[in-house]
């Protein structure tokens, strides 16, 4: 059974910077054989893909971060990060983590597969303002 657990949530100004990690447990590589992603949820919105990563390293991003995120992974400690720069307010949500196996490769597959995954962390919140 996967486990995500995420943090590095937090409170900044605009055009600030944070770092998310998501630590997943359960099974061993979850990181390295796994599609992994990050998603976010503003209040009154649906949540929507951010950032993901597949087992070999390829990644893609939403146009509306691409630039500012980057999206890493350590394969051997199981963590997944978020660096997130130039930090604007509608970047505000609660950000997931999100794991599985899709058929396939590529960052653009774990990205689009938003409603696919069966396993998500519980979020951290960043708020800017």
């Amino acid at each position: 059974h996967v486990q995500l657990v995420e943090s590095g949530g937090g409170s900044v100004q605009t055009g600030g910077s944070l770092t998310l990690s998501c630590v997943a447990s359960g099974y061993e590589r979850i990181v390295r054989r796994y599609c992994m992603g990050w998603f976010r949820q503003a209040p009154g919105k649906e949540r929507e893909g951010v950032a993901a990563v597949d087992r070999e390293g390829a990644t893609d991003y939403a146009d509306t971060v691409n630039g500012r995120f980057t999206i890493s992974k350590d394969d051997y400690k199981d963590i997944l990060y978020l660096h997130m720069n130039g930090l604007k307010p509608e970047d505000t949500g609660r950000y997931y983590c999100a794991a599985d196996r899709f058929p396939g490769s590529g960052g653009g597959i774990c990205l689009r597969a938003l409603n696919e995954y069966n396993y998500w962390g519980q979020g951290t919140q960043v708020t800017v303002s």
